[in-house]
């Protein structure tokens, strides 16, 4: 297995998985590697995680490191001190790179990584960078006070809609028999017993399919709950377009996540509902954020060292 001295990564570490994707100067993938979660607020230092997608990917690449340059996303990466301790595994990866929170690599597929990114996955958050460096966040608080417009938020307003019918709360809704189709319920009282205590954000984030289906399908329940969950996210982008510098030009802006990747009459509200507020330039579907980082790095250059 020969140096790689002419490859460039980009990895998507995130709490349940870590992808590093291997691209040539020209951008072509030439190897992927998956490893197991790599989140630094719940994991710590996944240093294994990291290492292995990269050695996979560099292995169906037919190279070794290092790299020449990398960028690589990390969930829960926020602070100074947080790449500090990172810092000293990331040089032996690759001559430069950068280190950033994995949400925000979908700003890598924007012209120079500037403009807003709006993510909505099981979580959410928006972020954006300006032509000055500056950068700026709105979300990403967690499931439990924040996260609004994500898979969990959506799915967790099915399960509040389906206990408010069943109750006589309030109306009824086709979500209470397709909740009870896909999770094999015989009463709606059997959702806390799935609820309770596994608090599963994976499982009740998957209900947010539901809820699309049943909007789609005219129920007036469900296009409230998809009409909110994508008013959250726009008001999201714009606090951050708002607190960034881009004058009178265009806002370029990335959509990622599962949600806004996958449901395109969702996709389409929020680009809608932000385009009101302000003049839309470039707008991009990240629908693999790892490859288009690692295509950004192709353009970080060599020896520049590593970065935010």
């Amino acid at each position: 297995m020969s140096a790689a001295r002419t490859l460039w990564a980009g990895v998507d570490a995130g709490g349940s998985k870590t992808l590093a994707v291997v691209v040539d100067a020209r951008g072509c993938e030439v190897g992927r590697g998956l490893a197991g979660g790599a989140n630094y607020q719940s994991i710590g230092l996944a240093v294994a995680s990291l290492r292995g997608a990269l050695d996979t990917a560099l292995r169906a690449a037919g190279y070794a490191l290092p790299l020449t340059a990398a960028w690589i996303g990390m969930a829960g990466i926020d602070r100074a001190a947080d790449r500090d301790l990172w810092l000293p595994h990331l040089v032996p990866l690759a001559g430069a790179g950068r280190l950033t929170n994995d949400a925000e690599l979908a700003l890598t597929a924007l012209d120079g990584a500037v403009g807003v990114a709006v993510v909505a996955g099981t979580g959410s958050i928006a972020l954006g960078r300006d032509a000055r460096g500056a950068t700026a966040r709105s979300g990403g608080w967690g499931h439990l006070i924040g996260d609004e417009g994500s898979g969990y938020d959506i799915g967790r307003s099915c399960l509040q809609a389906v206990t408010r019918a069943a109750d006589g709360r309030g109306p009824p809704t086709t979500l209470v028999d397709l909740l009870a189709h896909t999770w094999g319920l015989n009463s709606p009282t059997e959702i806390i017993g799935r609820v309770y205590p596994a608090e599963d954000k994976a499982s009740i984030a998957q209900l947010a399919t539901l809820v699309f289906a049943a909007a789609r399908a005219g129920d007036g329940v469900a296009r409230r709950i998809v009409a909110r969950a994508a008013g959250e996210l726009s008001r999201a982008a714009i606090a951050v377009h708002q607190a960034l510098e881009f004058a009178d030009t265009p806002l370029p802006l990335a959509l990622a996540g599962g949600l806004l990747v996958n449901e395109s009459r969702f996709r389409a509200q929020v680009v809608r509902r932000i385009g009101r507020s302000c003049a839309l330039g470039q707008v991009a579907v990240v629908e693999e954020p790892a490859l288009s980082a690692a295509r950004a790095a192709v353009r970080l250059g060599t020896g520049s060292g590593w970065r935010e």
